[in-house]
Parts: C-alpha cells; structure tokens; sequence
C-alpha cells in the first residue's frame, strides 16, 4: 500500500494516528509506528520540557518514524516549535492555527510538515508555504472541528492542490479508508479507534464509553464561541448545551470544560468528563492492539479497493 505519503512519512503504509491532546503520548506513538503507522504525540498544551520527555520515551521504543502534533494555539508553541527542531522530529502535524512562521525553520530542519485543515483556502495557502502534504479533516472527526464533512472537504482539497492529501474524519474501518482513497486522499488519520488500543492509556471507562457508543451519541458543543468540540453526550455535555442556549457567556462555558479532558482520560471520569470522540464511535465494537487494529484496516482496504477496480472492467 505505498502512496505519495508513505514516501514522505518512511512508513510502510499511509496511515497517521490522531494527535489527541492527553491520549497520544509515546506508548500509542511507539505502538503504531512499530505497527507501519506514523505514531504522532500529541503536543497538545503541555510545557516544552514535558513533550521532549515523550520524544525520548518514544525513541527507547522504536526506532521506526513518529512525529508531534503542535496545537498552534498552545502558550508553549514557540517553544515546541524550537524542541522539534533540537530532538531531530521527523515530521509534524499542526492544529489551532496557522504554522506559516514556523514553517522556514522547520523545512530548513528537514522536517515534513502536514498540517490539518478544515477548508481549501488553508489547504492552498499551506502548500504556498511548503507544507509536504495535508490532513483535510472533516466535522466527523471527534475534538475541534470545523464545518464541513469529510466526504464534501477531502474531493474539494484534493482538487484544489498538488501536495498529497490524507482524509480524516469518520474513518473507522476499511471502508473508510477505502473511501478516502475513492475520493482522492492517499491517506488517513484516524484518531478514536486507536483511543480503544491495547497501548493507549486512556482509562478504561473512556474505552467501554466508545465501545458501548450508538450512532446518536455524538454531540457537539461550542458552536456559540466559535471553538466547536464533538464528544460522546453525557452530563457534562448535557450542562454545557443547556447553558450555550441560556446564553451563558465563555467564561462560565470555559468553567465547564477546564480539566475536563484529563479528568475523562486518565481518572475515567465519564459523566462531567469530556469524551472527545468522532461520529465513527458507534461503529467500533472491539479492543485490539495497534498492529491488530492496522492490519485490519489494510486488509479490508485492500479487499474493497480491488472489488472496485472489478466494477471499472
């Protein structure tokens, strides 16, 4: 399964883990790189000090190519901007925000840098800049999100730029990943299956919350501030929803979700925790391992995709 992206990334096929602030840290990172993935840490916003420990954590557990995610946004992104540089990353994702003034630096570096966008305008103005591919992730995907669906935003970037393109959002099985592919992506991310893995450390109420997930269970909050997060619907969403058509003004709204994450990941807080996850939650039944969960996905890609070149005969 070699694509454009597995020539950028080193990884023997094009498929990226999600840099999932609190989840992606380097026991999954490891884990998936091992598995012919691309491992990501998620920078999210945790002190430069903090994410150059994860770096070399995962380097004492592969020595296949793993990258970091930098949440723009974050008050240690100038710093991790300079970390990735120091500790010799591979290759970076992006999010919140735009990564122009880095981007020099890092090309400069020899780093690959993809980042996740959410319209074609970014995803052009990217390329202007000397971005190596992009992640055109629909509002599917769990976390931030922007508006518009996979299956309308990845066909639209693909023809809207050169660079490779990787689909994100709404991708749980081979289908979905075959479909990227169908719609022009030589890639994807994928972020809450790999939350259910053998190797991530999110805790297990977080896991059988995803597991036990129907369809309707995905809900988004914080339209109202323009910062919109899709997570499983439980108290604290229920609060927050009921607050957003109150009027409640940011700060109280930002009362809500301080430490929410955190408390959901790691001490299984499932009520007033927030279980960031994607609209694909309903259909992930199982827990398995990285190598289990990509093998799977490879073979059920490769299956579908030459049942459509029968179609074009």
């Amino acid at each position: 399964m070699k694509t454009r992206v597995t020539e950028i990334l080193g990884t023997q096929y094009p498929i990226i883990q999600g840099g999932m602030a609190w989840v992606a840290e380097h026991h999954l990172a490891a884990a998936v790189s091992e598995a012919g993935g691309l491992g990501l840490i998620g920078a999210a916003n945790a002190p430069a000090e903090v994410v150059r420990e994860e770096i070399r954590k995962a380097r004492e557990l592969t020595n296949k190519p793993f990258g970091v995610n930098i949440m723009l946004l974050s008050p240690s992104a100038e710093e991790i901007a300079q970390l990735v540089i120091e500790e010799k990353v591979p290759v970076i994702t992006t999010g919140a925000g735009n990564p122009e003034k880095y981007m020099a630096a890092w090309k400069d570096a020899g780093i690959k840098v993809i980042p996740v966008v959410a319209s074609v305008a970014l995803a052009k103005r990217m390329e202007r800049y000397g971005a190596d591919a992009v992640v055109a992730e629909g509002c599917e995907a769990g976390g931030h999100i922007g508006e518009q669906t996979t299956m309308t935003l990845v066909p639209q970037v693909v023809d809207a730029v050169n660079i490779p393109v990787i689909g994100a959002g709404g991708v749980g099985d081979g289908r979905g990943m075959a479909a990227m592919f169908l719609l022009g992506a030589e890639g994807v991310q994928i972020g809450t299956r790999f939350v259910v893995s053998d190797e991530s450390i999110v805790h297990d109420n977080y896991k059988d919350r995803i597991i036990k997930a129907k369809d309707i269970d995905s809900v988004v909050t914080g339209r109202s501030t323009g910062h919109p997060v899709r997570s499983l619907r439980n108290q604290n969403t229920k609060d927050y929803l009921q607050k957003e058509k109150d009027g409640a003004s940011f700060e109280e709204l930002e009362g809500l979700t301080v430490g929410s994450l955190r408390r959901a990941v790691q001490e299984g807080d499932i009520k007033t925790g927030t279980v960031m996850a994607g609209q694909i939650a309903g259909l992930i039944k199982k827990r398995q391992s990285c190598k289990e969960i990509i093998e799977e996905l490879v073979q059920e890609t490769q299956e579908l995709l030459k049942g459509a070149e029968k179609w074009e005969k």
